[in-house]
């Protein structure tokens, strides 16, 4: 800013001096006025009127007359305020033309926008995702060169790992070496990334990684939830529900977030036959049915997606009852009860009617997410069976 207004200064200064050097440096010499190239004209004129008559081409009579014309004719045109320029004050044309620059240029400033304004509006315009894989592309290429700066890796296998590129996170968090190990969040990143590039398989290094990270921060999120899926995976349902619990411990209630943590606890809960912390199933008060997939949508199933069958008391966002479960051919038949509640004080068994829509994740998660697969959702009456959905619609 400072570096900003001495520029502009020097600029103003030298603007000014440019328009004002006429003013300081006046000519030397006077220019002609209109007066004396006048008489200077009717001179000629006299001394031409005067050469007619010795040539005896006029005689004196006439040259009396043109001569008489001659002389009024003079004496008006010369009698004339002269037009020659003076500046009767030229300190003061100057420094009034200084105020007046000074002045519209200040308010020039101030109306269109200082530059700290201007660096604002920069910085508020939205970054591209080409200019943000352009800046990682050329910290990459920096770090090539230097490759004992461990910290920087790190910093580029993050970047790698938001931008979704993970067997390039994979290979910089490994030329991060010993860097990571005192930091429990790069450790549970790198136990993301290794997952993710082992198809969500936690076995081996990224649980080391998780437990090492939690012997540094028990209470880190990333790693609790990252542990809790490896146990959900290898079906140690009570090492499932002890993470996420923990986690659950952490989240502002009646957030997305704990809603979903609470969803993943109940069907680990379900599945682990954790029957004490697990509500009783009233049967005849449960919604069964089958699930199919539109042929056309068929092809956009993988191996890892989550079935999801989320019921909802009308009206309302909360889901009451969540069942998920690995895809695995369709049609699917499902059962929806009490055992799959999201909260004990509120069972699927105590409503009249219900809410239900399918869903098909790539993740799991809770919250829905651009490319799921959906049904239109039913309002189904609590008890009811052979209830038919159809996923048709992808997610925007």
């Amino acid at each position: 800013m400072t570096s900003f207004l001495i520029s502009a200064l020097l600029l103003l200064v030298l603007v000014l001096a440019l328009l004002l050097r006429p003013l300081f440096f006046p000519a030397k010499e006077l220019a002609t006025s209109r007066r004396q190239m006048n008489a200077t004209i009717y001179k000629e004129e006299l001394d031409k009127l005067e050469l007619e008559r010795n040539s005896g081409l006029i005689d004196a009579a006439s040259y009396e007359q043109a001569h008489a014309e001659m002389r009024q004719r003079l004496f008006q045109d010369t009698d004339e305020a002269d037009d020659l320029a003076v500046s009767r004050s030229p300190k003061m044309t100057i420094v009034g033309i200084g105020i007046f620059v000074v002045m519209l240029s200040a308010g020039l400033y101030f109306v269109l926008g200082s530059a700290s304004k201007i660096t604002e509006q920069e910085a508020q315009k939205p970054v591209t995702q080409e200019a943000v894989e352009k800046m990682v592309s050329e910290f990459a290429a920096k770090m090539e060169a230097e490759p004992d700066n461990l910290k920087g890796w790190a910093m580029l296998a993050r970047s790698y790992r938001i931008l979704g590129r993970n067997v390039e996170a994979q290979k910089a968090y490994e030329r991060a070496g010993s860097f990571i190990d005192s930091d429990p969040q790069l450790l549970a990143d790198y136990a993301d990334v290794l997952a993710a590039n082992a198809n969500g398989n936690f076995s081996g290094k990224p649980v080391h990684l998780l437990n090492k990270a939690l012997s540094l921060d028990p209470n880190n999120l990333l790693a609790l939830w990252l542990l809790g899926t490896a146990s959900f995976n290898a079906q140690d349902y009570k090492s499932a529900v002890k993470s996420w619990e923990r986690l659950a411990k952490q989240l502002p209630p009646e957030t997305d977030e704990a809603r979903a943590i609470a969803a993943s606890i109940a069907e680990a809960r379900s599945k682990g036959g954790l029957s004490p912390n697990t509500p009783s199933v009233i049967h005849g008060k449960d919604v069964s049915g089958r699930v199919d997939v539109a042929p056309e949508l068929k092809s956009r199933l993988k191996s890892g997606d989550v079935l999801m069958v989320i019921a909802r008391k009308p009206g309302e966002r909360m889901p009451v009852a969540v069942l998920k479960t690995p895809v695995t051919s369709f049609p699917m038949n499902f059962v929806l009860n009490d055992a799959l509640a999201m909260n004990p004080n509120s069972l699927l068994s105590q409503l009249p009617e219900v809410s239900i829509e399918i869903r098909i994740s790539k993740t799991g998660m809770a919250m829905p997410e651009s490319g799921d697969l959906i049904s239109a959702p039913q309002i189904i009456k609590v008890g009811a069976s052979d209830v038919q959905f159809l996923i048709n619609q992808v997610r925007p």
